[in-house]
């Protein structure tokens, strides 16, 4: 179980946010074609989410793959995302849940309505659109990388057996 509603083998609820660039990306548009790592995080600028997101640009490589994608989302404005993205060098999608504030969020059970922010929270959504592994942090805990991409890997491997 990832949340209140949400279970692992669910179907991961479809969604289309615009990216640091103002490009719409579609989780549906990786269905049949690509796993993907989805990252809340709860704010651009921030001291834990720089240094885990920088982590995964110096790690791209391994969470990148022809079978696989990374989605970074948060409450931001498309306009933070784009100056995070250019000061930290972040070149994978970061997607602005700006408006409506959180639906997205939301709709993974990490909005924090305190905060107005998502958590720092991560699902892999496989190939066929299923939620396949949940994590859930603290926001002052990273992230262990080296857990999302074992849990990636086990999702493309899944696929193929």
């Amino acid at each position: 179980m990832t949340g209140n509603g949400l279970r692992i083998g669910d179907e991961a609820p479809d969604f289309a946010l615009r990216d640091q660039f103002g490009q719409d990306v579609r989780l549906g548009d990786f269905r049949g074609r690509k796993a993907v790592v989805l990252m809340f995080f709860p704010f651009a600028f921030t001291g834990v989410c720089t240094g885990e997101l920088s982590g995964v640009r110096d790690r791209l490589d391994e969470f990148l793959t022809f079978d696989s994608e990374v989605l970074a989302v948060s409450c931001d404005s498309v306009y933070s995302l784009r100056s995070f993205a250019e000061t930290e060098g972040l070149n994978f999608p970061l997607l602005s849940d700006w408006w409506p504030h959180g639906a997205v969020s939301q709709a993974y059970e990490v909005f924090d309505t305190t905060k107005g922010a998502a958590r720092r929270s991560s699902y892999v959504v496989d190939r066929e659109g299923r939620l396949r592994w949940a994590v859930h942090n603290a926001n002052p805990d990273g992230r262990d990388l080296d857990e999302h991409l074992r849990q990636l890997h086990a999702a493309l491997e899944s696929h193929l057996v």
